[in-house]
């Protein structure tokens, strides 16, 4: 079988987990980075092993031979960089935010469909076992309706005065930063698992650290600035570190979820319950193989992660035997399967229902973003507006 051929904008801190996982498949050939330093992306592609270094992505775009390409940019440059993409007639897996407005990302949805070309976006916490076992259990009514749907993401990595990243700059990660960046998370997973959909939103968010010290040297992301032998300057910063908001689901269900960057030994704490008539589910992203099942009348139990207990849709997902623990890597190396298999299958992603987030996911999730911070503008509850504004 060829190798599918592909190329990786921006090798920060995620796109470098993109390059682990696609090497984990065996079928998938790194032919090309692309960074805006040329000199950074000849030396990441001498490290790697991969041929061609480019530091202008729409050069990358004019090569033949590469396939798919994966847009790990900063979120500013998502919109133009996939609409390049997609004239370009190649596959895409995007980073999300998908885009930095839903007009952007309902134009990106359209041109994708288009031009038939297949749309990802890295929505990976969809991709572990347990999560399609979750889906499945509520899908074949053992759980009862779902009535109440809650939980949080929390992180620590930015409650330092000291702590800076690109995402704070309106101008580059886009209005929204903790409902943008981890909020979209949660909301993809609660509404891909029960096949419910974010109808109105009711928000508070806080900038909980107003003025920050920006290191004059450039940090990573999840790379904490020395206070003691770096050089700072005070820069307001104008997005939120918290927000709780309130969910009306097209149910009728309800439900509620915190999202926090400012919260001292959270390092990546994913969580939500599904409260059902039946049975109640809580799940934890840091023990990404154990699912609580919640009972009234008789003793809870612990689902664990190994593929003999798992429905056979869950059980293409889990690729170890029980006790061997897969993880944040192993979900997104999920992701690349069920991503590339529809490729070299020749699906039509507008016929063919995939097993991943795709735009179309990408367009709903900045739709609840825009809705989110409209909510806590007015102080009031918002619908949520999907209607898009593509152009045809």
């Amino acid at each position: 079988m060829d190798k599918i051929k592909a190329c990786i904008i921006g090798t920060g801190f995620v796109g470098n987990a993109h390059i682990e996982a696609m090497r984990r498949l065996g079928f998938i050939e790194i032919v090309a980075l692309v960074e805006s330093n040329g000199q950074a992306a000849r030396e990441k592609t001498q490290a790697l092993g991969i041929p061609y270094a480019y530091s202008d992505y729409r050069e990358m775009l004019l090569n033949p031979e590469i396939q798919v390409v994966h847009n790990c940019t900063p979120n500013q440059f998502h919109y133009q960089i996939n609409k390049d993409i997609i004239l370009a007639g190649k596959h895409i897996l995007s980073e999300k935010p998908l885009a930095v407005t839903s007009r952007e990302s309902a134009e990106l949805v359209y041109l994708a469909r288009k031009h038939g070309v297949v749309h990802g976006v890295n929505f990976n916490y969809r991709q572990y076992a347990i999560m399609k076992q979750l889906a499945f259990m509520i899908k074949n009514g053992e759980m009862g309706d779902i009535r109440l749907i809650h939980g949080n993401y929390l992180q620590d990595w930015l409650s330092k005065e000291t702590d800076y990243n690109w995402r704070m700059a309106p101008e580059i990660g886009g209005k929204s930063r903790a409902v943008a960046d981890i909020g979209s998370h949660w909301c993809d997973i609660v509404q891909h698992v029960t096949g419910k959909r974010i109808v109105q939103v009711c928000a508070d968010l806080a900038t909980v650290i107003p003025v920050r010290k920006k290191p004059k040297e450039r940090v990573g992301t999840y790379q904490n600035g020395d206070a003691d032998n770096a050089d700072f300057e005070d820069v307001p910063i104008r997005t939120e570190d918290y927000a709780s908001v309130l969910l009306r689901f097209d149910d009728g269900a309800k439900g509620v979820f915190t999202v926090s960057q400012v919260s001292p030994g959270r390092k990546n704490r994913l969580v939500f319950e599904l409260d059902g008539r039946e049975k109640s589910a809580f799940w934890n992203q840091e023990e990404p193989e154990r699912l609580w099942v919640g009972h009234r009348d008789k003793a809870n139990e612990i689902l664990l992660g190994d593929p003999s207990l798992l429905s056979e849709e869950a059980r293409l997902s889990s690729h170890y035997p029980g006790g061997h623990v897969e993880g944040w890597p192993d979900g997104l190396k999920n992701m690349m399967i069920h991503f590339y298999n529809y490729i070299l299958a020749g699906k039509n992603p507008v016929t063919d229902a995939p097993d991943f987030a795709t735009f179309e996911d990408g367009h709903r999730s900045m739709c609840i973003i825009e809705a989110v911070l409209a909510s806590h503008e007015r102080g009031q509850w918002v619908t949520v507006d999907y209607s898009g504004h593509q152009e045809e």
